[in-house]
């Protein structure tokens, strides 16, 4: 089993604060093997919330002692994994009253829809608990999980190494994530039909049977037609109204189904390959005319694995339509970035860039680009690959 250190430092900051730590995100992001990859320091007990006899469990508290006090430990104190747990009723009041009388016990949960979650806790567990938003594999995973040469390799570079016949390697895996995502069990395959068979498996039993729960009958064809136009808008402005027209949708209805899909992580968290599985295109990024957009939305995707909590992620826009990707707020920084999937034979000046950070006193400015590692006129030109290193 590979590790995913990133997190298991984050679970273990969170239990030297609070008892109850909860891994949120969408379906097969890795949730269920990080808890799976703890190390503890005491014994610990693995539940599935989504077992009838486990949920039945939770209804009482005596019974989920007793049930503690046979299989984890006679005083409650270990850990209590507990996976999808959203399946529970009244979970959250039960891990409330069971903290409450065992402050020995820590509990681990995951969940993979954060509208019911997030709302339990808010009510129940204010204070109490310490949520951590679990995405897909960064590029520097996804290389780890694939080829761990290749990742030892890719350790190596920096923000000042140049195009070579070493990097090459390292643009087609980059060139193979854009197309197919970061979803662990995508990166574990080599097949690049078996990796559309699982992402279209994802789709079938995530979007189209998780979700269908929270559509309503009649709106479920205008719901499917609503997925694919986003698919197909990825990078771009939405409007709401033109989306409306098209899906037949009221326009109550398609905020409420962006709210759904943002809180399910589909849209932010729509991960590349999946993206590609609404749009039905798989065909080589040289040869499409959306590479762009793709290439964006992986650096945006890495800027957001890199945000410093409570930092923000924004695009800057003017009423005459000049734009700026993404600004990024890092707290005690504001960087300022601009996305071309291009070769560039030299460095280039973007006049929207250089006017906002001008305007708005940033120092920080980076384009992500295809091939130059270089600075030039106090603009740091990144290579795709290493779109991790923005601000590092």
């Amino acid at each position: 089993m590979l590790i995913r250190d990133i997190y298991l430092k984050k679970i273990v900051a969170g239990f030297k604060i609070v008892q109850i730590v909860v891994l949120i995100g969408a379906r097969q992001v890795g949730k269920t093997s990080i808890m799976k990859s703890c190390k503890w320091d005491r014994k610990d007990l693995f539940l599935n919330g989504q077992d009838p006899e486990i949920a039945e469990l939770f209804q009482r508290l005596s019974d989920i002692e007793q049930y503690l006090r046979v299989y984890l430990d006679e005083k409650l104190d270990g850990y209590l994994l507990l996976d999808e747990f959203q399946y529970i009723d009244g979970i959250s009041t039960m891990l409330k009253l069971l903290t409450d009388k065992h402050p020995q016990l820590k509990i681990l949960c995951s969940g993979s829809s954060s509208l019911d979650i997030l709302q339990q806790i808010e009510e129940s567990l204010a204070g109490r608990v310490r949520t951590i938003e679990v995405l897909s594999l960064s590029f520097d995973e996804y290389l780890l999980f694939r080829d761990g040469s290749l990742h030892k390799l890719y350790q190596s570079f920096g923000s000042d190494t140049e195009t070579s016949a070493l990097t090459a390697s390292i643009e087609e895996a980059l060139s193979e994530y854009l197309l197919y995502g970061g979803l662990p069990r995508t990166a574990l395959t080599i097949n690049p039909d078996e990796k559309i068979e699982i992402l279209d498996d994802i789709y079938k039993t995530y979007l189209l049977r998780d979700v269908r729960s929270y559509v309503a009958n009649q709106d479920f064809v205008g719901f499917n037609k609503l997925l694919r136009l986003l698919a197909s808008q990825i990078g771009n402005l939405v409007n709401i109204n033109e989306i409306s027209r098209q899906t037949g949708l009221t326009y109550k209805k398609c905020e409420e189904y962006l709210f759904l899909l943002e809180q399910m992580y589909i849209i932010k968290m729509i991960e590349l390959g999946l993206r590609n599985i609404l749009d039905g295109n798989f065909k080589e990024l040289t040869f499409r005319n959306d590479n762009g957009p793709i290439f964006e939305n992986f650096v945006m995707l890495e800027l957001w694995r890199n945000k410093k909590p409570g930092g923000t992620l924004q695009f800057y826009r003017t009423t005459d339509g000049t734009e700026v990707d993404f600004v990024m707020n890092q707290l005690k920084e504001v960087l300022a970035i601009e996305c071309k999937y291009k070769n560039l034979r030299k460095p280039m000046s973007i006049a929207s860039l250089n006017n906002f950070c001008k305007a708005e006193s940033i120092e920080n400015k980076f384009i992500v680009n295809r091939n130059l590692n270089t600075t030039f006129n106090q603009t740091k030109f990144i290579q795709g690959f290493l779109a991790n290193r923005v601000g590092n």
